[in-house]
């Protein structure tokens, strides 16, 4: 049965899945579960939107810090996703703070610095492969990078395609959003009740913010409109 103070930390690879809640809910509800009775208080949840490809964990580093302040645990909600993750292993290693892996409650520093090699390692066999298979395809004379997108124009198409790229992302997290937006407008909500409600479950803006404005819900709506 749980007890103390805890900190939850949970982790998407993409701003689309923080919007939408996909991936969020289910973490949610994995620490809801160890958490169900008993005496404890969640003094905050941080969310981090990042690809397990970057190593930069700015809200992971604000949670090991407030858990070091408080003296709270901080509480993981999906360990097995992160094992590949070397630098958040290595991070949570050094950290010194207390820390519980919901979806793997018997883990400790022993098993978290083993994964950490292990993903370590990985890393390095993926990078030797990537390089291997680059020096192979050189020396049976395939030319590596396209020529074309050095020309004015080639830069040209780039910066459409970028823009195409951005307005679909765009189009695809109002479409997201909306499906929970339409059914507060037919509520009678205006906007800033709106966005206090989208703000208090933890829906994320497209910029992935955890506050939502009145601005940011009609922008959605006026996309959804456009469309």
């Amino acid at each position: 049965m749980a007890t103390g103070k805890y900190i939850s930390y949970l982790r998407v690879s993409t701003s689309r899945q923080g919007a939408s809640g996909l991936g969020l809910e289910a973490q949610r509800t994995n620490i809801d579960n160890y958490l169900n009775g008993g005496q404890w208080t969640l003094l905050k949840e941080y969310v981090e939107i990042e690809s397990g490809k970057k190593d930069d964990r700015p809200k992971l580093q604000e949670a090991l810090q407030l858990c070091k302040a408080t003296g709270a645990t901080l509480l993981i909600a999906k360990l097995d996703r992160l094992s590949r993750d070397a630098h958040f292993l290595i991070g949570l290693q050094k950290s010194g703070a207390n820390f519980v892996a919901v979806d793997m409650p018997t883990a400790n520093e022993l098993t978290i610095g083993i994964m950490a090699l292990v993903a370590q390692e990985e890393r390095r066999a993926i990078s030797r492969r990537t390089i291997d298979a680059l020096a192979a395809a050189k020396a049976r004379g395939v030319k590596l990078g396209n020529p074309d997108n050095l020309t004015i124009a080639g830069a040209e198409r780039g910066r459409i395609a970028g823009v195409k790229s951005i307005k679909s992302k765009a189009d695809v997290f109002a479409k997201d959003c909306i499906e929970r937006i339409i059914p507060l407008r037919a509520e009678g909500l205006s906007l800033h009740a709106i966005a206090r409600v989208l703000s208090k479950e933890g829906i994320l803006t497209a910029r992935g913010k955890a506050v939502w404005t009145a601005c940011a819900v009609k922008n959605v709506i006026e996309r959804i409109e456009g469309l």
